[in-house]
């Protein structure tokens, strides 16, 4: 008699959860398969619109998890099971971890965004939060750069992403400006002759944009000139270093005197 109410209780859960199961099971694949073909075509669309591979990776490892979780929760609550304080748990978790982590969240929604509007790319040479250097990586939270020096620097995206960036790779040639000083004794003309022939006789010195020569100003002990030769990006400071050498050398063999300052020493008697 024992026997037979607990074969019919058994009986009785059966018919009553089979069906839950029956259709959280249903639920679970067909779940499954919606989101391997959401993450499919998302995968697609970031292929296609040149997302950077780590932050491709990042993002459909999240958004896997996020759709994982959002079915767990559906097939528990199709069986039966109470998800109200899973949803609460989670949501209380994922306070408490963004709490803590804001500024490496900062980084990450900095390095999101770098990567989405691409600002610059790897290898470009930029400058921002007061240093200058080559893109090195652009990681999830963090950008590498190579700088002048050969020294490794690393700026938080969070800093990057709000401050401002000058790329002077993108338009891919920079303008190099220099200033030198002769002496008011120094005819005018032959100066921006002598100054002009250094730049069109440096085979890195770009004819167009057309270089230029002009008074920049009537300084207390010198006439200042502006020169303005224009390079690729990466002959900048080939072209800078070379002008400059070569500017001195030709300015010496025509007689043209750069000033310098001078100190006079007055002594009074006592």
């Amino acid at each position: 008699m024992e026997t037979q109410k607990w074969i019919d209780k058994g009986y009785d859960i059966i018919v009553e959860f089979a069906p839950k199961i029956l259709a959280a099971i249903l639920i679970w694949i067909i779940g499954n398969w919606v989101i391997k073909m959401v993450m499919k075509g998302v995968k697609k669309a970031m292929t296609k619109a040149n997302y950077e591979d780590s932050l491709k990776k990042f993002l459909l490892n999240l958004l896997n998890w996020i759709f994982k979780i959002v079915l767990i929760l559906v097939v528990l609550g199709t069986v039966g099971v109470e998800t109200t304080s899973f949803a609460a748990i989670l949501a209380a978790a994922g306070l408490a971890i963004g709490m803590a982590l804001q500024g490496s969240l900062g980084n990450f929604a900095g390095g999101v965004l770098i990567m989405i509007f691409k600002p610059f790319k790897i290898g470009d040479l930029i400058e921002a939060q007061g240093e200058i250097g080559a893109v090195k990586e652009i990681e999830i939270f963090t950008t590498k750069l190579t700088g002048l020096s050969n020294k490794e620097i690393i700026i938080p995206n969070g800093a990057l992403s709000n401050g401002n960036i000058i790329n002077y790779t993108t338009e891919g040639t920079r303008r190099v400006d220099l200033v030198f000083g002769v002496s008011y004794d120094a005819d005018i003309k032959q100066t921006k002759e002598v100054l002009m022939n250094v730049l069109t006789s440096n085979p890195k010195v770009l004819k167009e944009p057309a270089p230029a020569v002009t008074v920049l100003e009537l300084a207390d002990s010198s006439v200042n000139f502006a020169v303005r030769p224009w390079s690729k990006a990466e002959d900048y400071w080939s072209v800078y270093f070379e002008v400059t050498e070569n500017t001195k050398e030709a300015l010496d063999a025509a007689g043209i005197e750069i000033p310098y300052p001078h100190s006079v020493e007055i002594q009074k008697e006592g």
